[in-house]
């Protein structure tokens, strides 16, 4: 598996001269040369600065009277990761321009790539306007974390067009987009966002059948459900749940996954040899051990309280870059990392 997309030459003010090749040599990228992103928040920016490195033409759309400066700032941010990962920065802003109506925005571009409030009522509203101001070759995709494309798509006289593209945030920097088709979603739809994702340094995953809040967000979900139950009992601090983590099932599932860990767990018997003598103990004492808490006035104020002890010295500017420094090295060294045939990650 490659991680770190391949280094480009440098953009210049043209994205037509800007490399447009994934690392496969393909030219997937050749036919995407201006984008639309609608919403100009974290991930909205995020989805610009990797669009703008890659050598697309990006207009934001976003009703905010001060948008402009904000991903300006948002951008400046963002190129140091950019450039770390070998993609091209100079004049990033040059190729960047703001519309605030929504059907002008999107006349004329290849893709739109939707950032809006997770409100299925408002994507719906948005939608029917971008199908209908937006190219007929255009790519369609929403960046949604957990409202199914067959709900956005309601109101679409052609929801075949539309397909969830979920980053994980930072979407500029983590490889994982899972690509989501609703029940209407044409397989061609579904080829052309995965082809695009992947030309665009992405590692896409189609789920084969859509769930609310996709695989990613359910398992973080799901994780961090108990993290709240046992920093709430008082079993272990904020900062020594997060030291446990990434001295433990965080390296493991960065180099294997859960699935890999357990059949490597079950010794030369694998999987079904740790699920014959560990999962089903697992299941009948640890799974009805697990906790279900609430965000309720008590345990908001534990978690609020030890954030501010545990990160209270550091912005989330300089804690977000210290964070990106850290990916980036991960990502490098699970490059670094020979893969050979049936012990492949990929």
């Amino acid at each position: 598996m490659t991680l770190i997309p391949e280094p480009a030459p440098d953009a210049t003010t043209s994205g037509q001269d800007a490399t447009t090749s994934g690392r496969d040599g393909s030219a997937a990228l050749d036919s995407y040369r201006r984008a639309a992103i609608i919403g100009g928040g974290v991930i909205g920016i995020s989805w610009a600065g990797l669009f703008l490195a890659r050598g697309i033409d990006v207009v934001i759309n976003d009703p905010r009277p001060d948008i402009e400066g904000l991903v300006l700032a948002g951008l400046d941010e963002i190129t140091p990761a950019l450039a770390a990962l070998g993609l091209p920065t100079e004049n990033l802003a040059g190729r960047l321009s703001f519309e605030a109506d929504l059907a002008t925005a999107v006349a004329g571009v290849d893709i739109v790539q939707e950032n809006g409030p997770e409100r299925p009522e408002l994507k719906q509203r948005i939608w029917q306007t971008i199908e209908q101001a937006a190219p007929a070759h255009a790519l369609l995709a929403t960046s949604t974390s957990s409202i199914p494309a067959t709900a956005i798509a309601q109101a679409m006289r052609q929801p075949e067009r539309l397909v969830v593209g979920h980053p994980f945030n930072p979407p500029h920097l983590v490889p994982l987009v899972e690509i989501v088709p609703g029940e209407k979603t044409s397989e061609d739809t579904v080829r052309q966002a995965k082809a695009f994702y992947t030309a665009l340094g992405k590692k896409p995953q189609v789920l084969r059948k859509e769930i609310p809040g996709f695989v990613a967000n359910r398992l973080q979900s799901a994780l961090f459900r108990e993290c709240v139950h046992l920093v709430a009992q008082g079993v272990v601090t904020e900062q020594e749940l997060d030291d446990i983590v990434t001295a433990s099932i965080g390296m493991r599932w960065a180099v294997g996954g859960p699935f890999r860990t357990f059949h490597l767990g079950g010794g030369p018997g694998g999987l079904p040899h740790f699920i014959e003598h560990l999962g089903r103990a697992m299941e009948t004492s640890m799974w009805p051990a697990l906790g279900t808490p609430a965000f309720d006035d008590s345990t908001v104020a534990v978690l609020i309280d030890q954030a501010r002890e545990t990160f209270g010295d550091g912005t989330v500017e300089e804690l977000a870059a210290e964070r990106d420094r850290a990916q980036i090295a991960l990502m490098r060294a699970l490059d670094a990392t020979p893969d050979s045939g049936s012990v492949s990650r990929a």
